[in-house]
């Protein structure tokens, strides 16, 4: 993709799944690459995997944790001298009926998903506008962000929460030379999904919701935040760009 040799690049949850193709992915367009995560010893794990691609770093956050939030953007800009994209990919789910959601299990998913996307998103904005350079943030939506899916009322909600982040972003920031854009992938099997995930089960969904008859990968959600990073999306801003294969369109 053009413009993303020597950016600095800021991913969270970049330590697994498609954060971690996502990771990959940006060394290999020339990038220098700061991730968190959880875990410490996965965020180590996985600098020690790329580190032959290029310049990569990262440490140990909880997004939902303002003071924590801060200092991962200072390590970062630490690393990469300036944080030129945002890649804000930290999240979690889980299914859970409606009727049995408890307040403890809806605020723990809306803290990550939400509040810590904003927290994020708000802290590397607010350092670019102050040296008025630009850049471009990528945010994880999901088609739940788009249409409803039984026994994921939280995870929904805060996925149509990302989306209108998103939208309010690109409207109040587009004036700094800065472009918000979201993804919201469909079903993509990593390397978790597919060690749980019911190999029948995933055949028959792709067969009968999917139009491309199959299953998407990392790396493809990857290449997407690479090209709305990227100047080949230089006019596209405020977007919700959908990585289904279909789905939605049937």
């Amino acid at each position: 993709m053009r413009g993303l040799s020597d950016k600095g690049v800021l991913i969270t949850g970049g330590n697994r799944g498609i954060g971690k193709a996502t990771s990959r992915r940006f060394l290999e367009e020339g990038s220098r690459v700061f991730i968190c995560g959880l875990e410490q010893a996965e965020i180590q794990a996985t600098v020690n995997e790329f580190r032959s691609l290029g310049p990569i770093d990262g440490m140990a956050c909880d997004v939902g944790i303002k003071e924590m939030v801060l200092l991962l953007i200072q390590k970062a800009e630490d690393f990469l001298q300036r944080i030129d994209i945002l890649i804000n990919n930290a999240g979690i789910a889980w299914e859970e009926p409606f009727l049995q959601v408890t307040i403890q299990h809806w605020d723990q998913i809306q803290t990550v998903n939400l509040r810590g996307m904003f927290l994020v998103a708000q802290g590397v904005a607010q350092r670019m506008v102050a040296d008025g350079k630009g850049g471009a943030i990528v945010n994880m939506s999901s088609t739940n962000g788009m249409v409803g899916e039984e026994n994921y009322a939280h995870y929904n909600a805060s996925k149509g929460g990302v989306l209108l982040l998103t939208k309010t972003m690109a409207a109040e920031l587009g004036c700094y030379g800065i472009r918000v854009n979201a993804l919201c992938p469909g079903y993509i099997q990593t390397t978790m999904s597919e060690a749980i995930d019911d190999p029948e089960f995933v055949a028959a969904y792709a067969r009968e919701k999917i139009p491309l008859r199959r299953i998407g990968k990392p790396e493809e959600v990857a290449a997407a935040y690479a090209f709305l990073a990227s100047d080949d999306a230089s006019f596209i801003n405020g977007e919700g760009l959908v990585v289904d294969g279909g789905q939605l369109a049937s």
